[in-house]
């Protein structure tokens, strides 16, 4: 069945319609929660959650993207309200002190796993983590990271090569300490 009839059907409240699209999206959704949540349950919450939103607001999805772009970013919406309201923080920057930062070296001295990246990702503070998972990991422009996190393109940029610059950090430190 196509996809876009399956989004039609789903903004006529047809609930089978919406059992087959969160059938299709549900397990890579699951796997973009987990990157930022890394815990199965609350994942799980944050994924239903999300699909609720989605299929409450489906007739807002006009095509301009793909479905699962568009679902994609809900899920990821989802993810930083609950770290937010978890830490009960929200993260703050001083625009007035950032400059473009570009930096398109992303080699390390070794041969690093992604599991060992990701790790080492967990350990930057929320500003730099946020940016960097949504770069690498989920493939979004500083563009498209700016409006999810409410930066401007520079302070996406600036917390990118940041970011980077704390993770080489992390693995060369890493690096050092097992004596490689």
């Amino acid at each position: 069945m196509f996809r876009i009839d399956l989004v039609e059907r789903c903004k006529q409240q047809d609930r089978k319609a919406q059992l087959a699209l969160y059938k299709q999206y549900c397990d890579g959704m699951f796997c973009v929660a987990m990157r930022f949540i890394n815990n199965r349950d609350d994942a799980e919450d944050v994924l239903q959650e999300a699909f609720i939103m989605a299929f409450q607001k489906i007739h807002q999805f006009k095509g301009e993207v793909t479905f699962g772009a568009w679902l994609k970013r809900i899920v990821i919406n989802k993810c930083l309200d609950f770290l937010k309201t978890r830490k009960e923080r929200a993260i703050e920057i001083q625009e007035n002190t950032l400059q473009i930062a570009e930096d398109e070296d992303w080699t390390i001295d070794r041969e690093v796993s992604m599991e060992e990246v990701k790790q080492a990702m967990l350990k930057l503070p929320e500003k730099y983590q946020y940016v960097l998972q949504l770069y690498l990991l989920e493939g979004f422009d500083h563009e498209e990271i700016g409006q999810i996190l409410g930066l401007t393109n520079t302070a996406s940029r600036t917390r990118l090569v940041r970011g980077k610059g704390y993770l080489r950090a992390i693995l060369t430190k890493k690096e050092h300490e097992t004596g490689s």
